[in-house]
Protein backbone atom coordinates (compact mmCIF):
# COMPACT_ATOMS: atom_id res chain seq x y z
CA UNK A 1 0.00 0.00 0.00
CA UNK A 2 1.05 3.37 -0.50
CA UNK A 3 0.57 5.33 2.63
CA UNK A 4 0.46 8.97 1.38
CA UNK A 5 -1.84 7.78 -1.70
CA UNK A 6 -4.21 6.21 0.96
CA UNK A 7 -3.85 9.26 3.15
CA UNK A 8 -4.48 11.88 0.19
CA UNK A 9 -7.72 9.74 -1.21
CA UNK A 10 -9.16 9.39 2.53
CA UNK A 11 -8.62 13.26 3.11
CA UNK A 12 -10.30 14.26 -0.17
CA UNK A 13 -13.20 12.25 0.60
CA UNK A 14 -13.46 13.13 3.99
CA UNK A 15 -13.23 16.66 4.16
CA UNK A 16 -15.40 16.52 1.16
CA UNK A 17 -17.90 14.69 3.04
CA UNK A 18 -17.66 17.05 6.32
CA UNK A 19 -18.16 19.88 4.69
CA UNK A 20 -21.07 18.99 3.07
CA UNK A 21 -22.71 17.60 6.67
CA UNK A 22 -22.36 14.13 5.87
CA UNK A 23 -20.33 13.18 8.89
CA UNK A 24 -20.67 10.77 11.81
CA UNK A 25 -20.51 11.32 15.46
CA UNK A 26 -19.60 9.05 18.14
CA UNK A 27 -21.99 9.01 20.63
CA UNK A 28 -20.44 6.32 22.72
CA UNK A 29 -17.39 8.30 23.87
CA UNK A 30 -18.55 9.86 26.98
CA UNK A 31 -19.89 7.14 28.46
CA UNK A 32 -18.93 6.40 32.33
CA UNK A 33 -19.22 3.06 32.11
CA UNK A 34 -18.03 0.48 29.44
CA UNK A 35 -18.51 -3.26 28.57
CA UNK A 36 -16.54 -4.10 25.81
CA UNK A 37 -12.72 -5.16 26.31
CA UNK A 38 -10.19 -6.55 23.80
CA UNK A 39 -6.40 -6.68 23.99
CA UNK A 40 -3.92 -4.99 21.71
CA UNK A 41 -0.31 -4.70 21.01
CA UNK A 42 0.73 -0.61 20.57
CA UNK A 43 2.97 1.79 20.20
CA UNK A 44 3.30 5.26 21.89
CA UNK A 45 4.87 8.20 20.25
CA UNK A 46 6.91 10.47 22.42
CA UNK A 47 6.28 13.36 24.40
CA UNK A 48 8.03 15.90 21.98
CA UNK A 49 5.66 14.49 19.70
CA UNK A 50 2.81 14.58 21.94
CA UNK A 51 3.46 18.77 22.55
CA UNK A 52 3.42 19.22 18.93
CA UNK A 53 -0.01 17.10 18.33
CA UNK A 54 -1.47 18.98 21.52
CA UNK A 55 -0.93 22.76 19.30
CA UNK A 56 -2.62 21.62 16.91
CA UNK A 57 -5.61 19.92 19.00
CA UNK A 58 -5.55 22.94 20.93
CA UNK A 59 -6.35 25.27 17.46
CA UNK A 60 -9.44 22.82 16.54
CA UNK A 61 -10.44 23.06 20.56
CA UNK A 62 -10.35 27.29 20.04
CA UNK A 63 -13.33 26.66 17.35
CA UNK A 64 -14.60 23.79 18.49
CA UNK A 65 -13.99 22.53 22.25
CA UNK A 66 -17.09 20.05 22.29
CA UNK A 67 -15.46 17.63 20.42
CA UNK A 68 -13.53 14.71 21.99
CA UNK A 69 -9.64 15.43 22.19
CA UNK A 70 -7.31 13.28 22.92
CA UNK A 71 -4.98 13.61 26.42
CA UNK A 72 -1.29 12.95 25.47
CA UNK A 73 -1.97 9.40 28.05
CA UNK A 74 -4.16 8.08 25.42
CA UNK A 75 -2.37 8.81 21.70
CA UNK A 76 -0.93 5.91 20.38
CA UNK A 77 -0.30 3.77 17.07
CA UNK A 78 -2.18 0.28 16.99
CA UNK A 79 0.67 -2.48 16.13
CA UNK A 80 -1.91 -5.32 16.02
CA UNK A 81 -5.55 -5.40 18.15
CA UNK A 82 -5.17 -9.09 18.95
CA UNK A 83 -8.39 -9.38 20.60
CA UNK A 84 -10.71 -6.89 19.21
CA UNK A 85 -13.02 -5.46 21.57
CA UNK A 86 -16.48 -6.97 22.17
CA UNK A 87 -18.91 -7.35 25.05
CA UNK A 88 -18.29 -10.02 28.18
CA UNK A 89 -14.48 -10.27 27.36
CA UNK A 90 -11.77 -10.12 30.47
CA UNK A 91 -8.17 -10.84 31.48
CA UNK A 92 -9.65 -14.21 33.09
CA UNK A 93 -10.42 -15.66 30.00
CA UNK A 94 -6.32 -15.56 29.13
CA UNK A 95 -2.67 -16.60 29.80
CA UNK A 96 -1.11 -13.02 29.45
CA UNK A 97 2.01 -15.14 30.08
CA UNK A 98 1.32 -17.34 26.68
CA UNK A 99 0.26 -14.07 24.70
CA UNK A 100 3.66 -12.51 25.82
CA UNK A 101 5.33 -15.66 24.37
CA UNK A 102 3.99 -15.46 21.13
CA UNK A 103 4.78 -11.87 21.09
CA UNK A 104 8.48 -11.83 22.28
CA UNK A 105 8.99 -14.88 19.64
CA UNK A 106 7.77 -12.26 16.93
CA UNK A 107 10.57 -9.52 17.95
CA UNK A 108 13.34 -12.10 16.82
CA UNK A 109 15.30 -10.16 13.87
CA UNK A 110 13.25 -7.73 13.88
CA UNK A 111 14.72 -4.25 12.51
CA UNK A 112 14.53 -0.70 14.02
CA UNK A 113 10.98 0.46 14.07
CA UNK A 114 10.98 4.49 12.82
CA UNK A 115 8.10 6.62 12.26
CA UNK A 116 7.59 9.98 11.01
CA UNK A 117 4.28 11.85 11.98
CA UNK A 118 3.81 14.01 9.11
CA UNK A 119 0.40 16.23 8.13
CA UNK A 120 -3.52 15.01 8.77
CA UNK A 121 -6.01 13.23 7.43
CA UNK A 122 -9.61 12.82 8.59
CA UNK A 123 -12.36 10.00 8.62
CA UNK A 124 -15.92 11.03 8.58
CA UNK A 125 -15.90 11.08 12.21
CA UNK A 126 -12.03 11.59 13.33
CA UNK A 127 -8.89 13.40 12.65
CA UNK A 128 -5.97 11.43 12.83
CA UNK A 129 -2.11 12.41 12.33
CA UNK A 130 -0.21 10.16 9.32
CA UNK A 131 2.26 7.74 10.64
CA UNK A 132 4.67 6.86 7.98
CA UNK A 133 6.94 4.53 8.92
CA UNK A 134 10.47 4.73 7.57
CA UNK A 135 11.00 0.76 6.14
CA UNK A 136 9.49 -2.20 6.25
CA UNK A 137 10.13 -3.15 9.82
CA UNK A 138 6.34 -2.30 11.06
CA UNK A 139 5.00 -4.47 8.91
CA UNK A 140 7.24 -7.48 8.90
CA UNK A 141 6.80 -7.12 12.85
CA UNK A 142 2.75 -7.28 11.83
CA UNK A 143 3.45 -10.63 9.32
CA UNK A 144 5.17 -12.54 12.25
CA UNK A 145 2.84 -11.48 14.56
CA UNK A 146 -0.08 -13.08 12.31
CA UNK A 147 1.71 -16.05 11.22
CA UNK A 148 2.11 -16.67 14.70
CA UNK A 149 -1.06 -16.23 16.44
CA UNK A 150 -2.71 -18.38 13.73
CA UNK A 151 -0.59 -21.12 14.34
CA UNK A 152 -1.30 -20.82 17.80
CA UNK A 153 -4.96 -22.33 19.53
CA UNK A 154 -5.09 -19.00 21.73
CA UNK A 155 -8.02 -16.59 21.21
CA UNK A 156 -7.72 -13.92 18.87
CA UNK A 157 -9.22 -12.53 16.09
CA UNK A 158 -6.92 -10.50 14.06
CA UNK A 159 -7.60 -9.07 11.31
CA UNK A 160 -11.83 -9.35 12.07
CA UNK A 161 -12.42 -6.35 11.31
CA UNK A 162 -10.06 -5.09 8.42
CA UNK A 163 -6.54 -5.65 7.60
CA UNK A 164 -4.44 -2.35 9.72
CA UNK A 165 -1.49 -1.71 7.61
CA UNK A 166 -1.09 1.97 8.12
CA UNK A 167 0.56 3.74 11.40
CA UNK A 168 -1.62 6.46 11.70
CA UNK A 169 -3.06 7.95 15.22
CA UNK A 170 -6.40 9.10 15.79
CA UNK A 171 -6.71 12.43 18.14
CA UNK A 172 -10.08 13.61 18.06
CA UNK A 173 -13.43 12.15 17.58
CA UNK A 174 -17.25 14.07 16.45
CA UNK A 175 -18.98 13.68 19.30
CA UNK A 176 -21.45 17.10 19.12
CA UNK A 177 -22.83 18.49 15.91
CA UNK A 178 -19.54 20.10 14.57
CA UNK A 179 -20.05 23.98 14.96
CA UNK A 180 -18.36 25.21 11.80
CA UNK A 181 -17.16 22.33 9.42
CA UNK A 182 -15.15 24.90 7.03
CA UNK A 183 -13.26 26.04 10.17
CA UNK A 184 -12.52 22.91 11.19
CA UNK A 185 -11.48 21.80 7.55
CA UNK A 186 -9.22 25.00 7.56
CA UNK A 187 -7.07 24.16 10.37
CA UNK A 188 -6.89 20.77 9.18
CA UNK A 189 -5.70 21.88 6.10
CA UNK A 190 -3.00 24.25 7.57
CA UNK A 191 -1.69 21.07 9.54
CA UNK A 192 -2.42 19.50 6.19
CA UNK A 193 2.06 18.64 5.44
CA UNK A 194 2.97 19.83 8.60
CA UNK A 195 5.81 17.96 10.15
CA UNK A 196 5.37 16.53 13.85
CA UNK A 197 8.54 14.46 14.28
CA UNK A 198 9.74 11.37 14.25
CA UNK A 199 10.73 9.00 16.84
CA UNK A 200 12.83 5.65 17.29
CA UNK A 201 10.54 2.73 18.92
CA UNK A 202 11.85 1.47 22.02
CA UNK A 203 9.21 -0.43 22.79
CA UNK A 204 5.93 -1.89 22.49
CA UNK A 205 3.20 -2.18 25.24
CA UNK A 206 0.65 -5.18 25.50
CA UNK A 207 -2.82 -3.62 26.61
CA UNK A 208 -6.06 -4.63 28.40
CA UNK A 209 -8.10 -1.63 26.62
CA UNK A 210 -11.46 -0.57 25.83
CA UNK A 211 -12.22 0.99 22.48
CA UNK A 212 -11.07 3.92 22.79
CA UNK A 213 -7.70 3.34 24.55
CA UNK A 214 -9.02 5.34 27.72
CA UNK A 215 -6.15 5.05 30.14
CA UNK A 216 -8.92 4.86 33.20
CA UNK A 217 -10.24 2.01 31.68
CA UNK A 218 -6.69 0.29 30.83
CA UNK A 219 -4.72 -2.04 31.97
CA UNK A 220 -0.87 -2.60 31.31
CA UNK A 221 -0.21 -5.70 30.69
CA UNK A 222 3.57 -5.77 29.59
CA UNK A 223 6.15 -3.77 27.51
CA UNK A 224 8.26 -5.26 24.81
CA UNK A 225 11.63 -3.99 24.40
CA UNK A 226 13.02 -3.59 20.61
Amino acid sequence: MNLQEHYNELYKKSSEAILAGNYKLDSQIDKKSYSRFGITLLIRPDEAIKANIQLFLNELKAIDPLQYYYPNSDIHITVLSIISCYEGFSLDKITIEDYAEIIQKSLIDLGEIKIEFRGVTASSSAIMIQGFPTDESLNNLRDKLRANFKKSTLEQSIDSRYVISTAHSTVMRFQEKLQNPKQLIDVAAKFRNYNFGTFTVDKIELVYNDWYQKQENTIHLGDFTL
